[in-house]
């Protein structure tokens, strides 16, 4: 919203306040102010001037010779180039001397030998930008009107003085998309005093023209009013009406079409006016737009509606797009004497939605789009009329035809005083608080410590308690609140069991050189196909209105997005990616939604590419190794707490059959580690990639918080190495639950080092080596102690699983 100053200190006493105060309070209280600017883009000595006379120039046919009055009996002679410039004119006159935008100075000069004192300005030259100019403004000199005083300086004809204070507005407030609108908040926050301008009804008393209103959308406007206003003469309106129509950003177009965009700036309060006489007996019919109907409209486009959008009409052909632009059809031209002036309120979800698949804003369809304030439809519609007969002659052609479904209700709000003081957290009076809503022009009573505080349609963000506490603190001052600090019981914040795993989880991993990664929640509905979830019987989970196919389903695994940010970065040159991430996955089994999916914490990695030597001549060593990914989950189950993991043959889709093991706890599946199958590896370009997944819910519950201490041993351990000869399909696991089974107490540790096949070995065997620590901890053990319970273990071995010593 762009308020000219000068506009604004018609209707609120701002003697004594700059645009800057107003600038600081604004933003004080609530509302942004973006800028402040004045309309003189750099221009000095430029005078109103009146051309005498207009001569071709003797030597150029492209130059003339004008004699221009600037005033106090002084002609000057000057040679324009304007095709446009004629005799009788009043032209702005840039006198020798004079500055203009873009470091310009006038000079006296000759030209092709004849003698130029000024410049006679176009529109561009006195900086005014195109978006205010008529497409004949931009061509040649600008012409002023006939009123125009000569020798005045032309700042304070064209209004370049003004300074202009550009609102950045928040939705809520659609009050101060109108001038009116500002001078409310203006003057509550000066307490000064508010003038507003004298508005009537006029009514006819002769025969009137005929006009007729039918809302058959009653729901889209359910208040619609209009006039008519005849014998109207087109022409320019008043330059101080163009001046602050430029200082608001909207270009001049005649007097009839100025007049209502001033009174929508004035009001907050759009309006439009049609061609009456192209109404057929003034029928005014509110509708739904047909499949397929177009319209013509006043930018030349044909715009093709549809079913939701909101049609003026004849009862047959549309007239205007309701709440966003008018027709072609019924435009005001030269040759128009009658105009149906047209006020009314559009739903504003329906003129929003309309805008928007039209590709189409306005002025007009911004205001209906927030919200117009209904009591002010009749008043700005009468403003227009009487505007319309001051300044192009018109005569009341009909009394003023309404149409209302419903009456506005009185919207009051009680305020506890109490509550207030307790919400600011200071004392203030209650003849303070009343104060404020005079000045805010809120109606109130007080009764008992209660304000019943009756809120103007003006102010529809205004509709409980909270909002009422707000306005009096910005109206008192956000800066008089003084500053203390909390009190009552404070409690410290702390981690739940669950944050502080997965913190361990993270320091854990990186530690272990891997890195974090994060990964959108949506994914493409192809993505959960290439790799089983855990949850096996888990759907995707489609959006109703999804951003694009690739972020169209929830996802049920982490895996499938990890495996393309390993893709990415194995194509831009990243040869070792190891990355990790926690995040939550949308399990459900249901097809069609009726309860919310269940959120599952879940953790995955993938390992790929070779990982960097730590000692020269090193052969390098693929990151992706199955053994060193299960050596960097088992080193995280330790940090957890978690023990009695087991390790099993798994068959998942998408992992490498016969290189995949399912990891569980206590009988109960807690996730999948393997390397991923060698199609889906190929076709992402990864080199025998490992993977992991695990449920976190399920792996918290095993973990053990506590942390057991154990003195450093007093005594020394005995090592004994044991190499055995098994079958092939015998587990190694097996074997160590049978050595820590027979070993009993002195067992401290054992030890895979080893396995090995191979022909010397036989076939369908092979040969596993283990370490075996004994020690005691309240003696020294002696040889005959550790060979009596080694070979027990030696014995088991050989006798219960048929193993033989090497």
């Amino acid at each position: 919203m762009l308020v000219s100053y000068e506009w604004l200190s018609q209707y609120v006493d701002l003697e004594g306040i700059s645009p800057e105060d107003i600038a600081e309070e604004l933003n004080r209280t609530g509302i942004e102010v973006e800028v402040i600017y004045t309309r003189d883009a750099g221009v000095s000595g430029v005078v109103v001037g009146e051309v005498l006379s207009v001569e071709k120039h003797p030597e150029a046919d492209r130059l003339n010779v004008c004699m221009v009055n600037v005033g106090k009996g002084q002609m000057l002679q000057i040679v324009c180039g304007a095709s446009n410039v004629a005799a009788g004119q009043r032209v702005p006159v840039a006198l020798v001397g004079a500055k203009l935008p873009g470091g310009m100075k006038i000079k006296k000069a000759n030209l092709r030998g004849v003698e130029s004192n000024g410049m006679i300005c176009s529109a561009k030259e006195l900086g005014f930008p195109d978006k205010v100019l008529m497409k004949e403004q931009t061509e040649g000199i600008l012409v002023l009107g006939p009123d125009a005083p000569v020798g005045e300086d032309i700042k304070n004809y064209l209004g370049m003085n003004d300074q202009v204070i550009e609102l950045q507005l928040t939705p809520n407030r659609s009050d101060c998309l109108g001038m009116i609108g500002v001078a409310y908040e203006v003057s509550a926050i000066f307490d000064r005093e508010l003038r507003l301008p004298d508005v009537y009804i006029q009514s006819v008393d002769e025969e009137e023209s005929p006009v007729s209103i039918t809302l058959e959308s009653e729901e889209d406007c359910p208040f619609y009013a209009a006039q008519v206003v005849h014998d109207l003469k087109i022409g320019p309106s008043p330059q101080w009406m163009q001046n602050r129509l430029i200082s608001a950003g909207i270009r001049p177009i005649n007097n009839i079409v100025d007049i209502t965009n001033y009174v929508m700036i004035e009001t907050g309060q759009p309006l439009h006016a049609f061609d009456y006489d192209q109404i057929p007996g003034g029928r005014i019919v509110v509708r739904r737009a047909r499949p397929g109907e177009q319209l013509v409209t006043l930018d030349g486009v044909t715009r093709e509606c549809d079913e939701e959008m909101l049609l003026i009409t004849d009862g047959d052909q549309p007239l205007a797009i309701a709440g966003i632009m008018g027709g072609e059809s019924s435009e005001v031209t030269a040759q128009t004497t009658s105009v149906l002036i047209e006020a009314a309120f559009f739903d504003p979800a329906v003129v929003r939605k309309g805008s928007r698949k039209l590709g189409l804003r306005s002025e007009a369809s911004n205001r209906f789009e927030k919200g117009v304030d209904p009591e002010r439809i009749i008043p700005a519609l009468a403003r227009a009329v009487q505007l319309l007969q001051q300044f192009a002659g018109g005569k009341v052609g009909s009394d003023l035809y309404a149409e209302k479904i419903g009456d506005v209700d009185d919207v009051v709000i009680s305020l506890r005083h109490e509550r207030l003081v307790k919400v600011l957290g200071i004392k203030i009076k209650e003849e303070e608080v009343l104060d404020i809503f005079r000045r805010l022009h809120f109606p109130t009573q007080l009764r008992e410590g209660i304000y019943d505080v009756q809120v103007p349609t003006r102010r529809p963000d205004l509709t409980m308690e909270v909002d009422l506490i707000e306005e009096v603190a910005r109206l008192y001052g956000y800066d008089r609140i003084p500053t203390t600090l909390p009190w009552g019981q404070q409690l410290p914040g702390g981690l739940t069991r669950e944050q502080k795993l997965r913190r361990v989880i993270r320091h854990t991993l990186r530690n272990l050189g891997m890195n974090e990664v994060l990964t959108y929640s949506l994914t493409s509905p192809e993505a959960g196909k290439k790799i089983e979830p855990l949850h096996r019987t888990a759907r995707p989970i489609a959006l109703a209105m999804p951003m694009s196919n690739e972020h169209a389903v929830l996802r049920t695994s982490l895996l499938p997005q990890l495996i393309e940010t390993a893709a990415y970065n194995i194509k831009h040159g990243n040869n070792r990616v190891t990355i990790f991430e926690m995040g939550k996955t949308y399990v459900t089994e249901e097809e069609n939604l009726t309860t919310l999916p269940e959120e599952r914490w879940e953790l995955a990695g993938l390992l790929t590419g070779e990982a960097e030597p730590t000692i020269w001549k090193q052969t390098p060593i693929p990151a992706g190794d199955f053994y060193i990914v299960k050596g960097m989950l088992e080193a995280l189950f330790t940090r957890l707490g978690v023990s009695g993991v087991q390790y099993s043959e798994a068959f998942p889709d998408g992992f490498h059959p016969g290189r995949t093991a399912e990891l569980s706890v206590n009988g109960e599946v807690i996730g999948l580690l393997g390397q991923l199958h060698p199609k889906l590896a190929k076709k992402y370009g990864l080199e025998d990639p490992v993977v992991f997944q695990l449920d976190l819910a399920k792996l918290f519950s095993a973990a053990n918080d506590e942390v057991v201490y154990q003195p450093i041993p007093r005594y020394p351990a005995v090592t004994r190495d044991l190499a055995l000869v098994v079958d092939e399909d015998v587990l190694a696991q097996e074997v160590e639950e049978g050595i820590r089974e027979v070993a009993g107490e002195l067992l401290e540790s054992v030890t895979l080092f080893d396995v090995f096949t191979g022909a010397q070995i036989g076939e369908g065997k092979k040969s596993i080596a283990y370490s075996l620590v004994y020690r005691a901890k309240d003696r020294t053990l002696t040889d005959e102690e550790v060979q009596e319970v080694h070979q027990r273990v030696v014995d088991y071995l050989e006798d219960i699983l048929g193993a033989k010593l090497r």
